[in-house]
């Protein structure tokens, strides 16, 4: 085990709380995990053994947790045999999970507008980072953009916060958000109603265009997605001279730093080196992944 994570990483035989389905091949897991739920961080992730007879573990973000009561909460696709297997656990079952691993996000109070953008199944480690800038009470204030091309996994509200630069049709929000008070809109390219129609880069835009040189000085920009993704926010990122920190996703074996499955190659002051995903992130710099 890689010696950053020691006293820090445990396996914990979870008992499964609820486990919903939503469209799109889309699941919500609940888990009893009371160690991993103390130790997560923005940006966390779990390895999860999705079934006794696959021994190989599958990677998933962790969505939200609560320390006190204990219970960590995931939002997964099912992409394989892993998590076909997973989709079909049941309440009261026990899992095998492994975490909480990896780098987290860190938010800068120099920088209080963070804005939050993520795609898929990279929206859970932003609502995670949401939910953190929430304890800071009157510091941060947030933009949360969310895109899917399939049905969102909860059901979209009118927005009442207002949003400068946002155009007038797109309304659609994250109801766990509105009830944070924190501003989210969504995007998609599947017509769903009061969405932006178009990437979630082309959101952004809309705000940063809307905002003072003041202000746009005030925001640090966080995401999760796909690689393409990723690269086109980091794109965005160097356009408005912005910092911005990535959330990577790889295929991962041990997941533990151990096997060197995960690698990716970052550039650094001595030159381009080769990091391990699951230890070294996954969460890094835009600047090293898309120079």
């Amino acid at each position: 085990m890689n010696k950053a994570h020691r006293d820090t990483l445990f396996v914990e035989n979870a008992e499964i709380l609820s486990h919903q389905s939503h469209a799109g091949d889309q699941y919500l897991l609940r888990v009893n995990a009371p160690q991993i739920a103390a130790k997560a961080l923005p940006g966390s992730f779990v390895h999860i053994r999705c079934d006794e007879n696959r021994p190989l573990r599958r990677p998933i973000s962790i969505m939200r947790v609560d320390a006190r009561a204990g219970w960590v909460e995931f939002l997964y696709k099912v992409l394989g045999e892993g998590t076909a297997l997973l989709a079909q656990r049941q309440a009261g079952e026990k899992l095998s999970i492994m975490g909480p691993i990896g780098k987290p996000f860190i938010a800068h109070m120099a920088r209080p507008r963070p804005l939050l953008i993520g795609g898929g199944v990279g929206m859970p480690p932003m609502l995670f980072l949401a939910d953190s800038l929430r304890t800071v009470k009157g510091v941060y204030h947030p933009f949360v953009i969310l895109g899917s091309e399939v049905p969102f996994p909860f059901k979209a509200v009118p927005s009442q916060i207002m949003v400068p630069g946002m155009p007038a049709e797109v309304i659609a929000a994250m109801p766990l958000l509105e009830d944070w008070s924190f501003a989210s809109r969504l995007a998609s390219q599947q017509g769903y109603a009061g969405c932006f129609e178009g990437y979630v880069t082309g959101l952004a835009r809309h705000w940063l265009d809307a905002l003072s040189d003041e202000q746009r000085a005030e925001v640090e920009i966080f995401s999760c997605g796909p690689h393409p993704m990723l690269e086109a926010v980091a794109a965005l990122a160097r356009e408005y001279n912005l910092p911005c920190q990535v959330s990577m996703e790889e295929f991962m074996a041990c997941g533990v730093g151990g096997c060197a499955g995960c690698v990716v190659e970052v550039q650094t002051s001595s030159g381009p080196a080769m990091k391990r995903v699951c230890v070294d992130g996954p969460v890094f710099d835009a600047r090293e992944i898309f120079s």
